[in-house]
């Protein structure tokens, strides 16, 4: 079976891991793999200036969805694996030029704690009293259409509570805007949660009471010999798990480490697919002034630029590829002597509503929320400008971006330092946004795909965001392929 990959990302290059995998086990399976880029990795990027980390795109990912530490592992990166420092994990929300940190008891963006709630300067007293009513909120029917994130934050917190929590918590996720993001992809859980108790709150106080109880249990049971191992080891609690996980020297060592396994003729840099066609027995592929012939193809190539693609093979499913909307982002990292800058608040970083009129989206501590990837007596601020509501800055020179961060940094922290580096990074139309009635976007798009075999899509654009995601939907892929071609060839069929 020969494969055309379309786009060197992390699904990309997960998928293409795979295939190299299924080789070794003695798979016939042929692949190649087309970047237009001269690297690979697409927004994972790392650079090590005077023995600091600096990542350009992502600088972590997500330790509860297994797919990316699993890959790690399998890579032999595992002792690179690096916890987020969550002892010290603490944000803050930028208010009217003033730092409040988000309430003790605040489950993502649900309060559920009476007193802090009550306390914290982050919402007016008219917000405060719409929370506490908030528990009296009846169920939501099932089976409604899909509405915003700000529309269901609103209906339950109220209009603030969007504006200082919902959105910038999710613009520091995704780049876009609470307003145009599907709450049932985003925010599933809470979906289910108002159409069983009708309270958020209620609802996130129910589910923590579910979960305490099931980690008693597994205490106990593993107290009484239910676990493995024996002795004091049994019985012992296991650490509890960082939010976030990264690598050492930076993401771009899981690129590199998954290169390193590839074979070195399947790759092609530089090389920019123009054409893809749908033959009867299989796909061609036009790259390089080349027309090549495929049994399968994976696109992992941003949704819109997919959608140009297959535009000649199956308009319906062009159209929906590119209804799938996407935002810009702006990170640059600034790195100072530590003893040059003033007393930072404590914890990783800040937020910054769209409300406060800034450029800067948020900021990270870079050198606190990682240890041991900054040099000794450097500090790190990685700042994101731009999103959905500030695309325009993508086309400001680096010295103006630069300059509008550390006008912005003074204004906020009293930072007047010069900074000793300066690394400016642009993604364009890079973030997929989950946009109202994505579900069904998604599954009339599959549905599309499955009318053409041969035919896979992975990214950041259908069922996740993240690395991890990304890393799955790209393997998965894979697999699927494979096993056509075990299917086909047992049936006596050509693959596509």
């Amino acid at each position: 079976m020969r494969t055309a990959i379309i786009g060197g990302g992390i699904a990309g290059l997960a998928a293409a891991y795979e295939l190299e995998k299924a080789c070794a086990a003695g798979a016939d399976v042929e692949y190649t793999l087309f970047e237009s880029r001269d690297r690979l990795g697409g927004s994972l990027s790392s650079e090590i200036v005077d023995g600091t980390v600096l990542e350009r795109g992502p600088d972590s990912f997500l330790t509860e969805k297994p797919a990316g530490v699993e890959l790690c592992r399998e890579l032999g990166l595992g002792d690179q694996l690096t916890p987020s420092n969550d002892a010290e994990r603490k944000t803050y929300i930028l208010v009217k030029n003033r730092m409040v940190a988000l309430p003790d008891g605040l489950m993502f963006l649900v309060p559920t704690k009476l007193v802090p709630t009550a306390l914290t300067p982050l919402f007016s007293i008219k917000t405060k009293i719409k929370m506490g009513l908030e528990l009296l909120h009846p169920p939501r029917p099932t089976g409604l259409p899909d509405e915003s994130v700000a529309a269901l934050v609103s209906r339950h917190f109220g209009a603030e509570a969007v504006d200082r929590l919902a959105d910038p918590l999710l613009s520091g996720i995704y780049g876009g805007d609470a307003g145009q993001l599907s709450a049932r992809t985003v925010l599933p859980k809470l979906v289910e949660m108002e159409s069983e108790y009708g309270s958020l709150t209620r609802g996130m106080l129910a589910a923590h009471q579910k979960m305490a109880a099931k980690a008693r249990e597994a205490a106990h049971n593993k107290g009484n010999g239910g676990g493995t191992g024996s002795g004091a080891a049994a019985g012992a609690p296991r650490p509890a798990r960082t939010i976030f996980t990264t690598l050492k020297g930076g993401m771009q060592q899981l690129v590199d480490a998954i290169v390193a396994r590839l074979k070195p003729g399947s790759v092609r840099m530089g090389t920019a697919v123009t054409g893809l066609e749908k033959a009867a027995a299989g796909w061609v592929v036009e790259a390089g002034g080349t027309r090549e012939s495929y049994d399968g193809v994976i696109v992992c190539s941003q949704a819109w630029a997919a959608s140009m693609l297959l535009s000649g093979v199956d308009q319906t499913l062009s159209d929906g590829l590119a209804g799938i909307p996407y935002s810009s982002s702006i990170t640059l990292n600034l790195v100072y002597d530590e003893k040059k800058l003033p007393a930072l608040p404590d914890g990783f970083g800040f937020l910054v509503p769209a409300s406060e009129g800034r450029a800067m989206l948020a900021c990270t501590f870079v050198h606190r929320k990682f240890l041991g990837r900054t040099a000794p007596g450097k500090a790190v601020l990685r700042a994101f400008l731009g999103g959905m509501k500030n695309e325009a800055l993508l086309s400001e020179p680096d010295a103006v971006l630069v300059e509008t961060a550390r006008r912005e940094f003074k204004e906020i922290l009293g930072i007047t330092a010069e900074p000793e580096h300066v690394q400016v990074s642009r993604w364009r139309r890079a973030m997929a946004q989950y946009a109202v009635g994505h579900q069904e976007r998604v599954k009339h798009i599959q549905e599309r795909v499955a009318e053409l075999p041969g035919l896979k899509l992975a990214g950041n654009a259908y069922d996740g965001i993240g690395i991890p995601d990304c890393i799955r939907l790209g393997r998965k892929a894979a697999k699927e392929l494979v096993a056509s071609q075990r299917v086909s060839e047992s049936a006596g069929q050509p693959v596509g």
